[in-house]
């Protein structure tokens, strides 16, 4: 199986299109692009907890 190519890209940005109009684009765009910046961001600050298997005070 495939991955997505150009065909099908099309056809999805058309069918988006049509559901939420034209004018609508640069708004929704703008907040999948906020909302996968604060996605990566909170896996960075996960990412980085992780690696913190002892507790801070030090106490066992």
């Amino acid at each position: 199986m495939r991955g997505l190519g150009w065909p099908e890209l099309v056809i999805i940005l058309v069918v988006v299109v049509v559901l939420f109009g034209a004018s609508r684009l640069p708004v929704i765009a703008r907040s999948i692009g906020s909302s996968a910046k604060e996605f990566r961001r909170g896996m960075a600050d996960g990412a980085g907890e992780a690696g913190d298997d002892e507790p801070a005070d030090g106490d066992s």
